[in-house]
């Protein structure tokens, strides 16, 4: 009976899962990424959110599903695709920010994925007229990496077509560190957990500094995540931090804004 009732389980999900994997059923949404000491947005983040459904009662379930899904490559294509599409619609409207940053979240088992093809993503970019330099691949882990020298290739194919990197939710856990290590990044993004109180907590205060010296050392800017308040804001600035975005600083928006450091 409970083999029955996860099989049922997971048939529900799974057929909630396709009819949200539909453009209609997909939010998305603009978070600017600023410069601490100018204010200045030099980027957006674009994060894609399914409409609300039982089977996923959040947006980390649906990630957490795609994940194990065996489907993993197509869908990430299509998240993909409506990500530049979009923003190249609020480009037609701001061209302002025309020439900024695009930070797109990619999770690193997609290379892996036997149905993956390069040149996938240029095609989009020669679609929607921005350049590779223009985009970052934002790696998520919400699974390690398994096969490093497969992933390392794979990122290289990418650096040398001209696009960016960084890693995602650093300092949150081994898989991150080791990440950082091995493939030397554009951007480092600190995980919310090492700001949140950053202000009152020495131990955290030394860790990032201990990740700024190695950005410096190799080469590598900082963004902080998930910065909420004046005093957290105040902190990193204070310790030159290049990079942030944050509450504090703009929330997700399904329109291109400019950032304030308040």
């Amino acid at each position: 009976m409970d083999q029955q009732k996860v099989f049922y389980s997971q048939s529900k999900k799974f057929y909630s899962f396709l009819n949200l994997i539909d453009e209609k059923q997909i939010a998305t949404y603009f978070q600017p990424i600023l410069c601490l000491k100018t204010g200045k947005t030099i980027g957006f983040e674009i994060l894609n959110r399914p409409l609300k459904s039982k089977a996923f009662k959040n947006v980390e379930l649906f990630y957490e599903f795609i994940g194990k899904s065996g489907q993993l490559y197509w869908i990430e294509k299509f998240l993909r695709r409506i990500s530049l599409k979009r923003h190249f619609n609020q480009v037609k409207k701001k061209p302002e920010f025309r020439d900024q940053m695009i930070f797109i979240n990619i999770m690193p088992q997609v290379l892996a994925d036997p149905s993956y093809r390069t040149g996938d993503t240029l095609e989009l970019l020669n679609l929607y007229g921005f350049l590779p330099e223009q985009i970052v691949l934002e790696l998520t882990e919400k699974e390690a990496v398994t096969d490093y020298d497969q992933f390392i290739k794979a990122i290289e194919h990418y650096k040398k077509q001209g696009f960016r990197l960084a890693v995602d939710d650093t300092g949150s856990g081994y898989n991150s560190l080791k990440t950082l290590i091995k493939l030397k990044p554009d951007f480092i993004k600190l995980d919310k957990s090492l700001i949140r109180d950053i202000h009152s907590e020495d131990s955290q205060k030394l860790l990032v500094e201990l990740l700024l010296n190695y950005a410096k050392s190799s080469g590598t800017q900082v963004i902080a995540e998930g910065i909420e308040t004046q005093k957290e804001l105040s902190m990193l600035q204070k310790m030159s931090v290049d990079f942030g975005q944050g509450y504090q600083l703009g929330r997700p928006e399904q329109e291109l804004f400019s950032g304030t450091l308040i």
